[in-house]
């Protein structure tokens, strides 16, 4: 008998790539597979594959397709489960694996929307398949989520990403996600584990993925007489002229007609003819590089990453390592250390004349205080503060603001409205020093695995969008249509600071409980990480974000004063060249 036959495998993203060789893994041995996604034709492709395998292995597994289906939409997943449950399938493994590159692009000129979308085929995908899965599964049931290492802390470092913001907040949350759900699920004996494969073989990482990341290379060092613009239109262009053997001359010519606009076109083809060589050089150089940081110098097949799969499935394995991130990750990349304590003392500054904003999502009383006691921090020494809070705060809370400060009540969600309010302060009051968002608590939750849909996109947006949204109008603030001239940024000053989700407070804190909020908080480390090296090291500003992380693990009081104390530290000149960027800074270890 067939390891795994009259088992049942889910597949998520299983047309091509990775999701396609697990099925093909899972069929060989003896599995019935459902493979879903959102193009029929590559599963029609697949399912021929896997029924042949199956005739030659004649284990009476089966092949059941839903397409159309994408990981993110709430109404596809909600009628794909209930199918199967009114067919009475019962599934053991789930394979959460579908992804796909998100913007390529320095975090100023990733569009919102695409953001957004990262998060939501990445994160919120895994969340809800996860959680729709559970109608179809029993006991010794499997989770088994896909990410990546790129986001995975060491001891004192947390890996930055350069041009994919939205891919590593997403993945970081994930790896946390599976963490929780190990947790909270327990009770119902189904395991959840993460695994991080390190670079694998793909056409994505080849055709997408390392071409879009030379183009965005181009785009910010500039190319011949092209302006940064130009180079982003014709490098989005270009990219399908990329042969196995070199260019497509004709499809070059073309894209040269295409974006003349009352350019000379032999000699833009000429231009465009270079720029795609250079962008095939650096890419070439970019997976070089990579390759040159593994032992053996190999990337992973994706064969191997789907044996990996299958092997946590296994019920021995499964069982010793419910709960962990099994970090495949064979690649050594030295990074300088990202994540510290309290942050480094300086002297008292002066804020006259200066304005720093605070952007709120207020989730209790605590929060308030804490904004009322660092605006008047600001205020005590010279500067305006000015509060502007969510609609989403509680009327309580936002009168309690109201009343000790300079505020007014905003969409936050809104980008328009943030940025409204950003010129407002600072034609109201002054040049703005440092834009400081707090995101609030995370809300008293039972199971995040028991939330509905509404509420679960409540916490995305509330911990990892709208901190993404505040923090991308601040730099448009700071440095005025940067996003489409990255040489603007050079040597620009500013400073932004998200006071994220505080840990749980008291002597009897759950696992439960601080799995949770490590679920956001493992959003905002590596996309604080990340943001951080593009506008030091590949823009060359000054400009800096942090991420302040209240409370401690041992569940004790968090301090306002360590917070006002990293203000201090945000808006002087020592903080343009730390390394260090995340602070927790309630914690001694």
């Amino acid at each position: 008998m067939l390891k795994f036959q009259d088992k049942v495998a889910l597949i998520t993203g299983s047309g091509t790539g990775i999701g396609k060789a697990i099925a093909k893994k899972f069929v060989e041995n003896g599995a019935s597979v459902i493979i879903l996604g959102r193009r029929r034709e590559p599963l029609e492709e697949t399912s021929k594959m896997l029924e042949a395998i199956i005739s030659e292995k004649n284990s009476g597994a089966s092949v059941r397709i839903f397409s159309g289906v994408d990981v993110s939409e709430e109404i596809g997943m909600n009628d794909m489960f209930e199918s199967l449950k009114n067919d009475n399938v019962t599934v053991n493994y789930i394979i959460n694996n579908a992804g796909v590159s998100g913007p390529v692009t320095c975090f100023a000129n990733a569009p919102l929307d695409e953001f957004k979308s990262t998060i939501g085929i990445h994160l919120t995908g895994t969340f809800w398949g996860s959680v729709q899965a559970l109608k179809v599964m029993k006991e010794g049931g499997k989770i088994i989520t896909i990410s990546t290492f790129f986001t995975e802390e060491r001891p004192l470092e947390q890996r930055p990403y350069r041009f994919r913001s939205p891919y590593t907040a997403a993945q970081g949350a994930k790896n946390r996600l599976a963490e929780a759900m190990s947790w909270e699920l327990t009770d119902k004996g189904i395991i959840s584990i993460a695994i991080n494969p390190g670079p694998v073989h793909s056409d994505r990482i080849y055709k997408t993925v390392y071409p879009k990341a030379a183009a965005e290379f181009m785009r910010v060092s500039g190319f011949e007489d092209l302006s940064p613009v130009e180079v982003e239109e014709a490098s989005k262009e270009l990219l399908e002229c990329i042969l196995a053997d070199g260019v497509d001359t004709e499809g070059i010519a073309k894209v040269a007609v295409k974006l003349a606009n009352g350019k000379d076109i032999p000699k833009l083809t000429e231009t465009f003819t270079k720029l795609l060589e250079q962008i095939q050089s650096l890419a070439g150089k970019i997976q070089n590089n990579t390759s040159h940081m593994i032992a053996d110098q190999e990337f992973l097949k994706q064969t191997q990453v789907a044996e990996s799969v299958l092997n946590l499935c296994d019920d021995a394995i499964a069982k010793i390592l419910n709960g962990k991130v099994v970090p495949g990750d064979r690649v050594f990349y030295p990074v300088r250390p990202h994540i510290g304590t309290t942050t480094p003392g300086v002297h008292q500054p002066d804020f006259g004349g200066k304005v720093i904003v605070f952007t709120i999502d207020a989730t209790d009383k605590a929060d308030a205080e804490r904004v009322v006691f660092l605006a008047q921090h600001i205020e005590k020494n010279g500067g305006r503060a000015a509060c502007f809070i969510s609609q989403s705060t509680p009327t309580e809370l936002q009168e309690y603001i109201s009343d000790k400060c300079h505020s007014h009540i905003f969409d936050i969600k809104n980008p328009e409205e943030v940025e409204k309010w950003l010129n407002t302060a600072k034609t109201n009051h002054g040049e703005i020093l440092a834009v400081v968002h707090v995101t609030g608590k995370l809300p008293e939750i039972s199971k995040l695995t028991e939330l509905s849909r509404a509420k679960w996109e409540e916490l995305v947006e509330k911990f990892i969008l709208t901190p993404a949204t505040v923090a991308q109008r601040a730099l448009e603030q700071f440095v005025p249509g940067g996003d489409k001239d990255p040489r603007l940024y050079k040597d620009a000053k500013g400073a932004i600071m998200i006071i994220g989700p505080d840990l749980p407070l008291g002597r009897k804190v759950t696992g439960t409980q601080r799995a949770q909020v490590e679920v956001f908080r493992g959003a905002l480390r590596p996309f604080t990480t990340t943001v951080n090296q593009e506008l030091s090291d590949v823009l060359k500003s000054k400009i800096r974000m942090f991420t302040i992380f209240p409370g401690t693990v041992t569940g004790t009081d968090p301090s306002n004063q360590r917070i006002a104390e990293a203000i201090n530290f945000l808006v002087s000149d020592n903080a343009a060249s730390s390394s260090e960027v995340i602070f927790c800074v309630d914690e001694l270890r």
